[in-house]
């Protein structure tokens, strides 16, 4: 017979009571507190249910099983913020109505009475199963049953069996709840006989295995018998393949002389991992990184080339000029070979695009023997790039920095970190401040890899930085970086480069013999002055590889022998002339001076044009300048306003009219601090009416004391001066000294002028 009656209720994680089973429940939610204090405040009994999804915190009448158990609370203790609740079943029952009074979750239930179908069936069911339970109450350290308890048989006791059973050894909530289901006891008999014979079969394949393997072999190898019994269950499974991944790395580790801590964590993982079903995500997890683990080099070193004439023959053979790296890479040579030990500098390259930074790095490598890996920061905003994702997360994996590691497979590779200058950070994290513990020689003993976890020592490695630009490097990594410059090429380089190493390349990638091609040094000048315009050598490649390809239809086409490149099959095979590099005045202008740009191609002349015309005082600035050129031409006009006098000027005149500066070529954006005395001059030309020599260029930023300041990028603006026909060049003072960088063909080709004011300036500028 049944009755429904209505109790307070409490949703636990998993936890399921049995009747006459006392169960301690650790009681943390607020909703949970509140039913207990409600059930002992007013001496009635508690329903507990289990939910389905223990990851709920806050269930709902869908998230919890249809059956409880109606308990009486044996004990409560108050923890610091939970209860520790004895609870004790009493029976079975099934949830009808969920409802609250006054904040407290009660339930209407419909209690359960147990049912037979055969009492002497039972009985022997029971004997039986009391045999099992006492086995596994010795094999678990359990309390048994004693058999005198039959005299007195009943159902009741056979409920208390089958519960005690399903209370102690059934892990699996959904199985424990099943039993809590089943009403009829001789149902949950036969439900445990299924669990028993299971257990049963597993311990006779157990001996199975025990008696096999120590067939096989010896006493006391402890450490084999575990690994070859771990080996003979993963057979059992199917899961032979896996364990044979694992073992292979477990061989690895042992014959190989690993650092002590990678031991240990390695030996630590293997472990975990030996526990774990091979169909669970986190096995796979565990491999990969072992695979990590292991297969990055910890001990394996290459042999330095010591030999420093051949290292200097093969600096000289790949690159064509780059005195002071290869100076600079053959200084490091003879230190390590003096000292036998040295920390590695790092060195950064910096130039414009094509000028060799990459290929220069490769031929390091060749000369030192070294194996190459390079990286590229370019566009780099997240600092796991570098430091690698924790094994948290779905899908991790180590850094740029260990993967490169990886694939060199030494200790001291030679380390490419391309584009240096084009990291950037976001809210994941800053990748510039994660790079100072790879590039920090008193840090990079011990780099930190999120996922590896261990230390790792990058002291052996030679890193290569590049960069475009040295202002977008950041300051803290620029402390550490030992800055060598790459500047552009000169004509006479680019000549060089391309007979000694260009051509070379692009007749063995087009399949070409030097006897079918044939170009003289007068037709390479004319395609590096235009068909090109570009600091390095890569748009001069890409040239040659055309002239190569139409070169191989031609032959194959027309069944020539050899083809010689002249001025009109240029232009045939590659359209008009692309560039027109600035030609400098033919005449001497007024109000029209020559000056001097640094850009990202290299050197280049900027013609800055003045006029003047009845206005009102306005000063108008065209051709796309910057604001670092627009205030110059404030500064240049100020200048002159307040030294109006002294350059024959009436100061009305600024009243009275409006001027007009202008740069050439509109479209293309400029800006830069050394245009100063070219402006300033070009507006004493055009208000004195005196002409500008036509071939003089200038450069240098102007103060408005008249003092001229010094510029950078003087090698540059040389070339560029001496390839537009330039005679003289006014330069600050202060750059005499950089005068050492211009090759000694530009130098002798153009009179350079030093100067401090502006006045040297006009006097040396007009005709």
């Amino acid at each position: 017979m049944s009755n429904i009656n209505s109790y307070p209720l409490i949703c636990t994680r998993g936890a399921i009571v049995f009747p006459l089973q006392d169960l301690v429940v650790e009681v943390g939610r607020q909703q949970s507190i509140d039913a207990v204090t409600c059930a002992m405040n007013n001496a009635t009994s508690i329903v507990l249910v289990s939910q389905k999804d223990l990851t709920i915190d806050n269930p709902g009448e869908d998230d919890i099983f249809e059956f409880g158990t109606i308990c009486k609370i044996k004990s409560s203790r108050n923890k610091e913020d939970h209860l520790k609740v004895v609870f004790t079943g009493i029976s079975r029952c099934k949830l009808l109505r969920h409802y609250q009074i006054q904040g407290v979750n009660f339930v209407e239930v419909e209690s359960i009475e147990d049912t037979c179908d055969d009492m002497l069936e039972l009985e022997v069911i029971t004997k039986r199963m009391i045999n099992d339970f006492n086995r596994l109450a010795v094999k678990y350290g359990r309390a048994g049953f004693s058999l005198t308890l039959l005299d007195n048989f009943d159902m009741n006791l056979a409920s208390n069996v089958v519960d005690s059973f399903a209370q102690l050894f059934v892990p699996n909530i959904d199985v424990k709840q099943s039993f809590l289901e089943q009403a009829n006891i001789t149902r949950r008999f036969e439900m445990m006989t299924a669990f028993t014979i299971k257990d049963r079969k597993m311990e006779e394949i157990e001996q199975e295995i025990n008696t096999k393997i120590k067939a096989n072999i010896e006493d006391g190898q402890k450490d084999y018998f575990l690994r070859e019994k771990l080996k003979a269950i993963k057979e059992e499974l199917g899961e032979s393949g896996s364990y044979s991944d694992i073992s292979d790395l477990q061989e690895k580790l042992e014959k190989n002389p690993y650092p002590e801590n990678v031991k240990a964590k390695a030996r630590e993982e293997f472990s975990h991992y030996e526990m774990l079903p091979q169909a669970t995500g986190e096995s796979g997890v565990i491999r990969s990184y072992l695979e990590w683990l292991l297969n990055i080099p910890w001990y394996q070193k290459s042999e330095d080339n010591a030999d420093l004439k051949l290292a200097e023959k093969i600096l000289d053979e790949d690159h064509y000029g780059l005195e002071k790296v290869k100076e600079r890479i053959l200084e490091y040579l003879a230190v390590k070979q003096m000292t036998k030990s040295l920390k590695s500098p790092i060195i950064c390259l910096v130039g414009p695009p094509g000028v060799g930074k990459t290929s220069l790095a490769k031929s390091v490598a060749r000369a030192l023997d070294r194996k190459f890996v390079k990286a590229s920061l370019g566009g780099v905003k997240d600092e796991a790039e570098i430091r690698g994702h924790r094994r948290t997360y779905l899908g991790s994996m180590p850094g740029r920095i260990i993967q490169g590691m990886k694939k060199a497979g030494t200790l001291n590779p030679v380390f490419l970190i391309d584009e240096i200058d084009k990291m950037s950070s976001d809210y994941k994290g800053d990748p510039s401040s994660a790079m100072l513990e790879v590039l920090d020689p008193e840090q990079n003993t011990q780099f930190s890899d999120h996922y590896i976890e261990e230390p790792y020592d990058l002291s052996d490695v030679l890193f290569i930085a590049t960069a475009n630009y040295k202002d977008n490097i950041p300051n803290e990594l620029l402390d550490r970086l030992e800055i060598i410059e790459l500047s552009s090429y000169t004509e006479i380089e680019k000549l060089n480069i391309v007979r000694k190493h260009l051509i070379k390349k692009q007749l063995e990638a087009n399949g070409l013999k030097e006897s079918q091609f044939d170009i003289s040094d007068e037709m390479i000048l004319y395609l590096i002055r235009r068909y090109t315009r570009e600091a390095g050598v890569r748009q001069i490649e890409r040239v040659i590889s055309t002239l190569c390809r139409k070169t191989v239809l031609e032959i194959l086409k027309n069944k020539k022998k050899r083809i010689t490149i002249n001025k009109k099959l240029i232009n045939t095979w590659l359209g008009h002339e692309m560039f027109d590099y600035g030609v400098k005045e033919k005449k001497n202008q007024i109000g029209v001076v020559t000056g001097l740009a640094y850009t990202s191609f290299g050197g280049d002349i900027l013609p800055i044009e003045v006029n003047y015309f009845d206005g009102k005082g306005k000063l108008v600035v065209t051709g796309q300048l910057g604001d670092v050129m627009k205030e110059s031409t404030e500064i240049a006009l100020d200048y002159i306003k307040a030294n109006a006098k002294k350059f024959n000027i009436d100061p009305k005149f600024f009243e009275e009219h409006d001027i007009h500066i202008h740069c050439p070529e509109g479209a293309v954006p400029k800006d830069g601090p050394s245009a100063g005395v070219t402006l300033t001059t070009a507006l004493v030309s055009a208000l004195t009416r005196k002409a500008v020599k036509a071939d003089l260029a200038m450069t240098g930023e102007v103060t408005l004391r008249g003092n001229v300041l010094p510029i950078g990028g003087l090698k540059e603006k040389s070339l560029a001066a001496h390839r537009s026909g330039i005679k003289t060049i006014i330069i600050p003072k202060a750059n005499v000294k950089d005068l050492d960088d211009v090759p000694q063909e530009v130098k002798k080709a153009i009179n350079y002028i030093p100067v401090d004011k502006v006045d040297q300036v006009i006097k040396e500028a007009f005709v």
